[in-house]
């Protein structure tokens, strides 16, 4: 197994813990609003309970789904950032050089 495939795997192991903990969440909080309408039927309860859960892990999706494009977007912002910076350190390393053999040349060619 290499490297690449470990790190799928253990997305994929994130992702699966991330989902069956946002249901758990779901859940917990479904039958918390379940129990505070007293007058619900058993599978009235059960309903309610069922569309909660649905749309808690629909939100949650949606959540995650935003956050993974802000995570990109700010991963394109660094990475642009970062080149350009890479960029002007080369440049002052190159305009260094060409200063320090410029001085060198001069010295030279005063002893000389």
């Amino acid at each position: 197994m290499t490297a690449h495939d470990e790190r799928d795997l253990v997305r994929q192991i994130e992702g699966h813990l991330l989902l069956a903990a946002a249901r758990e969440e779901g859940r917990t909080a479904a039958v918390r609003l379940s129990s505070r309408l007293g007058r619900l039927t058993d599978s009235q309860r059960e309903d309610v309970e069922r569309e909660f859960q649905a749309e808690y892990l629909a939100l949650a999706r949606l959540s995650w789904r935003r956050t993974a494009e802000r995570a990109e977007e700010l991963r394109a912002a660094y990475e642009a950032r970062y080149r350009a910076l890479r960029g002007r350190l080369l440049a002052c390393c190159l305009l260094g050089c060409a200063l320090l053999a410029a001085v060198v040349l001069v010295a030279v060619s005063a002893a000389a």
